[in-house]
C-alpha cells in the first residue's frame, strides 16, 4: 500500500485520547478520557448534592433568572455557558465542554466506520484518487482517475466535491454515478454500505525484508486492520517492522491496548493509571505476540494513545525509537455525556509507562534523535523533505537507505 506523506493521526468506549481535527492544537481540547456514565461520580450521590449549599445557591440564581430576567432566556444555552464556565475555572487544557456537534464529530471520527461507497475524491475536479478494496466502488469497477460528472441522471459538473459527496452519503438506496474515463463516459449503479475507515498504510521496504506500517488514528477498528496488515506483510517475508506514529495524536485507549497486545507477550505491562495516588496496572492478557525487531517513528505531534503504544513497545517489547521527542500527553479525563448530545470532560488521572514514568509535559525521548531534512530553493522556499527518520529506521533494521 502507499505511504502517506502527512502522518496523522485514545476511545470513548472507555479511554479517549487526542484526535487530530485541524492540528496539534486540537490535542488540547480532547485529551485522554475515561468514559463513565453509570454513576454520578466516584463518591457523590444526588442526595449529597441536595445538601450542598453552594449548589443550592447556584440553583437559586438560575431560578431567579428564569422568573425575573427582563427578556426571554434560552435555558439550554444558559446551562451550556454555566458548564463551560466550570470547565474553564479548572484551568486545565484537557478539561472542557464539547457541544453536541463537536461530540458527534468526535465519536464519528473514532468509530472506525463510515457509510459510503469506498473512494477518495479529489476536491478540485471530483476525480477518484483512491478506490478501497472490497467496497461497493471496487465491486462496481470504479477506477482511479474516473471523474464524477453525473448523479442519478443529474449533471454535477458545476457542483463542488463536497456537494457531490453529500449527495452520495445521503443516498438511502441504489443510485447511479456517471463517470468520465478518458474519452469514454460510463455509468455504474451502487448502494452505500457501512465500511471500515482505513487507518493504516503498509508495504514492504524495497530490497529488504523490513515492513512499514503507518497508523493514522486509534479507532475502534484499528487493531483488526493492524492484524490484517501484519498477516500480509509476514506472507511477503517480513522479518522486521517499522511502525510510524508520527503526527498520530491518538484515539481510543482500548485500541492502543489491543494493538499493543498483538506484539507483547502475555503478562507484559502496557500502561498504568494513577488515580489519587492509587496505581492500577494494565497488562497484556492475550497469548498472541511477535518476536521480530521493531523501530517506532515518533515526532513532536505523537501524542496520547500513540505515546502509550510507543512506551509499551519500547519498555515491554524492546523496540527502538527514532525521531523527535513526543508531545507529552499523560493526563486522563473523565467524560460525562449530557442529555442534549454534548459532553464534558475533566482530568481525573495520569497514565504511566510500564516502568512507572509519567511523561506528561515531558514526552518520550527517542533512542536516536533524528530530524527530517528540508530541501529549499534559492529563495529559501521548501521544495521537498528528505525522510531521514525513515531512512535511519531502515538502516537500524539492516536495510538500505535512499
Amino acid at each position: 500500500m502507499k505511504k502517506k506523506n502527512d502522518y496523522r493521526g485514545f476511545n470513548l468506549a472507555w479511554v479517549l485520547g487526542i484526535v487530530v481535527v485541524t492540528s496539534i492544537i486540537s490535542a488540547l481540547t480532547t485529551g485522554v478520557i475515561v468514559y463513565n456514565n453509570n454513576r454520578l461520580s466516584y463518591d457523590l450521590t444526588y442526595g449529597d448534592l441536595a445538601k450542598d449549599e453552594n449548589l443550592n445557591e447556584f440553583l437559586s440564581v438560575y431560578a431567579n433568572i428564569l422568573s425575573s430576567y427582563y427578556e426571554d432566556v434560552d435555558t439550554g444555552q444558559l446551562l451550556d455557558k454555566a458548564i463551560a464556565g466550570m470547565m474553564d475555572y479548572l484551568g486545565d487544557d484537557y478539561s472542557t465542554y464539547l457541544d453536541d456537534e463537536t461530540t458527534a464529530e468526535l465519536i464519528d471520527t473514532l468509530s472506525g466506520e463510515y457509510t459510503g461507497i469506498g473512494v477518495s475524491i479529489n476536491n478540485s475536479d471530483k476525480s477518484i484518487v483512491e478506490v478501497f478494496e472490497d467496497t461497493p466502488a471496487s465491486k462496481a469497477g470504479i477506477q482511479v482517475g474516473d471523474i464524477i460528472i453525473g448523479y442519478n441522471n443529474n449533471d454535477v459538473t458545476s457542483l463542488s466535491a463536497t456537494e457531490v459527496v453529500n449527495m452520495i452519503k445521503n443516498s438511502s438506496g441504489n443510485f447511479t454515478l456517471k463517470l468520465q474515463r478518458g474519452s469514454e463516459v460510463i455509468s455504474v449503479t451502487l448502494k452505500n454500505e457501512t465500511l471500515i475507515a482505513p487507518n493504516v498504510d503498509y508495504y514492504m521496504i524495497e530490497n529488504t525484508t523490513t515492513g512499514y506500517l503507518y497508523m493514522e488514528t486509534f479507532s475502534n477498528t484499528l487493531a483488526t486492520q493492524v492484524e490484517k496488515a501484519l498477516t500480509k506483510l509476514e506472507d511477503e517475508g517480513m522479518t522486521s517492522l517499522i511502525i510510524d506514529l508520527r503526527n498520530n495524536t491518538g484515539g481510543y485507549l482500548t485500541a492502543a491496548t489491543d494493538v499493543a497486545s498483538i506484539f507483547l507477550e502475555k503478562g507484559s505491562r502496557i500502561y498504568s493509571l494513577n488515580y489519587q495516588n492509587e496505581i492500577t496496572n494494565y497488562n497484556d492478557e492475550t497469548r498472541e505476540h511477535k518476536e521480530y525487531n521493531i523501530v517506532v517513528l515518533i515526532n513532536e505531534n505523537t501524542a496520547s494513545a500513540a505515546e502509550i503504544l510507543t512506551a509499551a513497545l519500547k519498555e515491554s517489547y524492546g523496540a527502538t525509537i527514532v525521531g523527535e521527542t513526543s508531545f507529552g500527553k499523560g493526563k486522563v479525563q473523565q467524560t460525562m455525556p449530557l442529555d442534549d448530545g454534548s459532553m464534558v470532560k475533566y482530568t481525573s488521572a495520569l497514565w504511566l509507562t510500564p516502568s512507572g514514568t509519567c511523561i506528561d509535559e515531558i514526552g518520550i525521548n527517542p533512542d536516536y534523535y533524528v530530524k527530517n531534512e528540508q530541501v529549499t530553493d534559492e529563495n529559501g522556499t521548501i521544495t521537498s523533505i528528505i525522510d531521514t527518520q525513515l531512512n535511519k529506521a531502515i538502516e537500524l533494521l539492516g536495510g538500505i537507505t535512499n
